[in-house]
């Protein structure tokens, strides 16, 4: 039998880390030391013990099997107190928030609801490979705003051409960032709001690093924005803040007839989160403040040794106060994919070259703060020792 994939596969090219991966086992033989994986951002904190305990008693329960279809009225009444009491923003629990099977299935989604082929979706370049994922099914075209630090990696909306901007139907914005952490203003997410009512533009703010900050107050929702309800939305997910990542659940909230329009594409795609998923959320949620404390403590920790051990070494790193990953250039006439091969080849040290996430990341690299303190100064003393 011959097997042909459709021509929209020649799209979605093959990820990079899993060729990362690979060279790594391969050259972890060689080396004769454990590799220091700091590639992908997945939480190396096991969940609280309230939680663990919630999904273990849930999951022993035979009644918890049966289709949930969508989300709770506990997970969605949790969600409303979580903004309020966080972000002071006020939510209908069932008008304005609709749950997803983690962060990255509402992102790939949520595009086919508002895009038609044709319509202009505007982006960041370096910017979270979802993005592009969700544009492409859409079959929109993407409108990247380079991110650099002259404009404090902030997207620059006077760059983004009037022409372009008319035609655009979706902006999608990520703050604090990945690949690169830059932090949101209250004045920022203003003027995005007035942008996008001038051209009519719907604004989904991905916050999946909201609780990831190390120095004062918390980041700021996009929905706590004068007007912002009126043009756009917020996606969040429990993956990071709660260590739930594998439990895949997240959500979105704010306008609601777009969400209601959520609602309609999503009654189509799935059967809903199991249950015990659904309260563990819950609690999670209720208990957040108690949940993300120690876990701020130890990520800034992690943070202040990765990103100034990697200025010690004469890098340049992306001032940031919060996120969960370090946006770093490395001072090497050498292009980023090569680079970070060479960086396993010789030190053991996984970190993802910056064009994994759009043309302008050449000449950086992202690396995740998901090891403990002493192998993050391992890591810098093995990059210490790089000849290229």
């Amino acid at each position: 039998m011959r097997v042909n994939p459709s021509k929209k596969m020649s799209l979605f090219e093959p990820a990079i880390f899993a060729k990362l991966k690979s060279f790594a086992k391969q050259q972890e033989k060689l080396l004769g030391f454990n590799l220091i994986d700091l590639s992908l951002g997945s939480p190396d904190i096991p969940p609280h013990d309230m939680l663990l305990k919630s999904m273990s008693e849930l999951s022993s329960q035979a009644s918890s099997y049966g289709y949930t279809l969508t989300g709770s009225n506990e997970f969605y009444e949790a969600v409303a107190r979580y903004y309020l009491r966080v972000n002071k923003v006020e939510l209908n629990p069932q008008h304005e928030i609709v749950q997803t099977i983690g962060s990255q299935e509402g992102l790939v989604h949520l595009p086919i609801a508002f895009c038609d082929p044709g319509d202009y979706v505007l982006t960041t370049n370096p910017g979270y490979v979802a993005y592009a994922a969700g544009i492409t099914l859409a079959g929109a075209t993407p409108y990247y705003i380079p991110l650099d630090g002259d404009n404090g990696f902030l997207p620059k909306l006077s760059a983004i051409p009037e022409e372009i901007a008319h035609k655009a139907k979706l902006f999608i914005l990520n703050m604090p960032g990945n690949p690169v952490p830059m932090a949101p203003s209250i004045e920022y997410f203003t003027e995005v709001v007035d942008f996008a009512k001038k051209y009519n533009i719907i604004v989904l703010h991905d916050a999946a690093y909201s609780e990831f900050y190390f120095t004062g107050d918390s980041p700021i929702s996009f929905l706590a924005a004068p007007g912002a309800k009126d043009v756009g939305l917020e996606i969040n997910s429990l993956s990071k803040s709660f260590s739930l990542a594998g439990a895949r659940v997240a959500y979105i909230a704010g306008n609601a007839e777009m969400i209601d329009i959520i609602k309609q594409l999503k009654s189509n795609l799935d059967f809903g989160i199991f249950n015990p998923i659904q309260a563990t959320a819950a609690l999670a949620l209720d208990h957040a403040e108690e949940i993300t404390a120690p876990l701020r403590t130890t990520f800034a920790k992690r943070h202040a040794i990765l990103m100034q051990g990697l200025l010690n070494l004469g890098w340049e790193v992306a001032p940031s106060n919060g996120g969960m990953f370090v946006w770093a250039k490395y001072p090497y006439e050498i292009d980023s994919v090569s680079f970070a091969f060479k960086a396993i080849e010789q030190t053991g040290v996984l970190m993802v070259p910056g064009t994994a996430f759009g043309s302008e990341g050449e000449g950086f690299v992202r690396l995740a703060l998901v090891q403990n303190e002493n192998l993050l100064s391992e890591a810098v003393s093995r990059l210490k020792t790089l000849s290229i």
